[in-house]
């Protein structure tokens, strides 16, 4: 990327006004106003998207189009969807896409042994929702299951906990689904104080199983499950485990030697990411909650993205736009941060789910080659559903010097029965973009004071404090629905964004050393915790020697 190029474009950008382009035109201001809210919006793929109120013009953004194609972004995006090793450090393929495409297309990038693989993986876990559903598979104690705990942590989490907010209308099975990642035990005592051992299912989700975080909570939902029916018997006790335990695993050996059964194992692919694997069996506990229909409809319209990321020219390429508009704000206008916010109480969970995504992803300092980089990655990203965040950190978005962009997300038809509430939710989301890019200055706001009544003594004295910067930079994401068909596309338009600012960043978004660190030194910690023999405590700092001494005096 050239950064030297993308500093000196933004130039003019960081003087003007946003409301401003609006005008730029040869029309009329109307006419104006118009023509650049058309030619800056797409759809695609059950999405609407608006970033009209972007920083940017016409000619700027052809210059970031010649940019994704310096990168070799078409070759990329070739090379990804037909299975090349793209994460180059591991040595992996990058094949989320496929779980979702149809047979034909699985048959041709993963050859025919590999995408039967697939197909079998796919109808295990649809038989397991129906049979399930149907009763025919029930708990040691012959009753049906009426509800279900997903243990798992990262990418074997977000994307349930996000897919179950976000298609709460849509669960229709009679199951209610949990999800437990912390290692918090008061973050699982929460959900087992709830639940009946007789009629709950438990899906660990974990592809080496051995995940401290997941394991140990499944240890301590088994040994709950066996303390409950410990008067029955062993083989009562052994029954419960095999009737009521599945797993998503590539490690069939630990999974069995736990006493979950080989039937009830599911299979992960080392070329599937965990952050990007919602589309496989990690996807099962989702799928219990929202059904088999619901499920393959989520798949399909993050195929229908695929779909359009793959054919549509840079130009009027969804995911491509919002990549290069986020590396704009990022690396040209120098913004730190992205805000999201989703207009919608059903995708609250998104937030955090895209800062995984995003953060996990592209938080990175070196090149695909190991060289380091003259240009900062991934934004800082975080969010809150509105109108909350309007109460909340939205005052410093208007009121303090950094600028932050944005991305309002928001159906246009609500699904509860408070439809005055949903058009004022709609009107809130509408309002805040157009209020975040024009602000308020203290022109105008002396003029509304004095208009208003008050001296030139209290005008002079308040007018400061309610003057406010605008041009924030936003983008809208509208929907008709929260359909699965939308929310699929949803997802599936935020991993290609990724994707496509890690090829123009030239660094590997598939994998995440970082993580693996805070594992290996959480393991250290804990063997100085335990005082395990041969361990050399000296090797962590004063500090960390100090904290583990306090808690150990309270132990």
């Amino acid at each position: 990327m050239n950064i030297q190029k993308l500093t000196s474009l933004a130039q003019t950008a960081k003087t003007r006004s946003i409301f401003s382009l609006f005008s730029e035109s040869n029309h009329s201001k109307d006419e104006g106003s118009k023509n650049r809210a058309n030619d800056f919006s797409l759809s695609a793929a059950h999405l609407y998207l608006d970033y009209s109120k972007q920083n940017i013009n016409e000619a700027e953004f052809e210059q970031l189009i010649d940019i994704a194609k310096e990168a070799g972004l078409a070759e990329a995006i070739t090379k990804q969807f037909s299975g090349v090793k793209i994460n180059n450090t591991e040595g992996r393929s990058v094949l989320h896409t496929v779980l979702r495409a149809p047979t034909l297309v699985k048959q041709q990038v993963l050859g025919d042994t590999l995408a039967n693989e697939v197909e079998a993986a796919e109808q295990q876990m649809i038989k397991i929702v129906d049979d399930v559903q149907q009763g025919l598979l029930t708990s040691h104690t012959g009753q049906r299951f009426t509800d279900v705990v997903a243990l798992g942590i990262g990418g074997s989490y977000y994307g349930v906990k996000v897919g179950l907010s976000a298609l709460a209308p849509y669960h229709n099975t009679g199951l209610t689904v949990h999800v437990v990642a912390n290692v918090d035990g008061g973050a699982l005592e929460e959900k087992l104080i709830k639940l009946n051992v007789d009629t709950t299912l438990v899906v660990v989700i974990s592809k080496t199983f051995t995940t401290q975080e997941t394991i140990l909570n499944a240890n301590a939902v088994k040994q709950w499950m066996l303390s409950a029916v410990v008067s029955k018997g062993v083989n009562v006790k052994r029954s419960v485990i095999e009737k009521q335990w599945f797993a998503v695993s590539t490690n069939i050996e630990a999974v069995i030697a736990f006493g979950i059964k080989a039937e009830h194992i599911l299979p992960m692919w080392d070329w599937v990411g965990g952050r990007f694997s919602l589309w496989s069996a990690v996807g099962l506990p989702l799928a219990l909650a929202i059904g088999n229909d619901h499920f393959a409809k989520l798949k399909a319209g993050a195929y229908e993205m695929d779909q359009h990321f793959t054919s549509a020219d840079f130009r009027d390429n969804m995911p491509v736009i919002m990549a290069l508009l986020g590396i704009w704000n990022r690396n040209a206008l120098e913004y730190p941060s992205l805000a999201i916010l989703p207009y919608a109480h059903s995708l609250r969970a998104l937030p955090g789910y895209l800062q995984q995504t995003d953060m996990e992803s592209n938080g990175k300092s070196v090149s695909r080659q190991g060289d380091k980089l003259p240009w900062l990655t991934a934004p800082v990203v975080f969010g809150q559903e509105g109108t909350n965040g309007q109460h909340a950190f939205m005052q410093l978005m208007h009121q303090s010097d950094d600028i932050i962009p944005t991305d309002f997300i928001v159906a246009l038809k609500g699904r509860s029965q408070y439809t005055q509430n949903h058009k004022v939710l709609v009107a809130n989301c509408f309002a805040q973009s157009e209020a975040l890019m024009q602000g308020k200055t203290l022109a105008q706001v002396n003029t509304e004071l004095v208009n208003s009544g008050l001296s030139a003594e209290e005008v002079s004295r308040l007018a400061p404090h309610k003057t406010m910067k605008g041009n924030t930079p936003s983008n809208t994401l509208v929907m008709d629905l929260l359909t699965p068909e939308a929310i699929g596309a949803l997802f599936a338009l935020y991993e290609h964004k990724i994707f496509v600012q890690g090829v123009i960043w030239g660094i590997n978004s598939y994998d995440q050393w970082g993580v693996e660190l805070g594992k290996q030194l959480g393991a250290s910690v804990l063997a100085a915790i335990d005082g395990v023999e041969g361990f050399e405590k000296e090797t962590l700092s004063a500090s960390s020697q100090g904290l583990i001494a306090m808690f150990k005096a309270t132990t």
